[in-house]
């Protein structure tokens, strides 16, 4: 897992600098890598519950996540996964709490920290989505969806100029 650990620190210096399409590909490359749980049957419960939540088969979705999670519970994929889930069924307090597992366990997961600023907007929370959004930006500065989520934010957390 060293060897793989080492290649994301380099994507993600890479993604620092990366600019429009090259920026996409670089984060794409990281969520695979960050999809790789080193089981063969770990991955399978991620692929099962994420082709199920594409199907918005949320019962199905949760089913194989939770037992992703409780099976390996130090991969933060599941949790950020499940957090998706949770998130999409309105359930903002327990998609909290997992993407709270999936940044414990991996401090860079943009993906969670997205997640984070999109529950603290749907809970009115808008001063703590913002800050969840620039530690994004500070990884993937090309995030597109973060900056229109920004500027969605902007009046109400920095204010109006005159």
């Amino acid at each position: 897992m060293a060897a793989e650990e080492a290649e994301v620190t380099d994507l993600l210096d890479s993604l620092q600098s990366a600019e429009g399409a090259e920026a996409e590909r670089i984060a794409g490359q990281i969520r695979t890598q960050w999809a790789r749980s080193g089981s063969a049957a770990m991955d399978l419960l991620l692929r099962r519950g994420r082709e199920a939540l594409e199907a918005e088969d949320y019962d199905l979705a949760v089913e194989h996540l939770t037992a992703l999670t409780d099976h390996a519970p130090e991969f933060a994929e599941g949790w950020a996964s499940r957090a998706l889930v949770f998130y999409r069924q309105r359930e903002y307090l327990l998609a909290l709490a997992d993407l709270e597992r999936a940044l414990a366990l991996n401090p860079q997961h943009f993906g969670a920290l997205q997640g984070v600023g999109a529950v603290m907007q749907k809970l009115e929370r808008p001063k703590l989505a913002w800050r969840a959004y620039e530690q994004v930006l500070a990884l993937y500065p090309e995030n597109t969806q973060v900056r229109e989520a920004m500027e969605s934010l902007e009046t109400e957390v920095l204010g109006r100029d005159l």
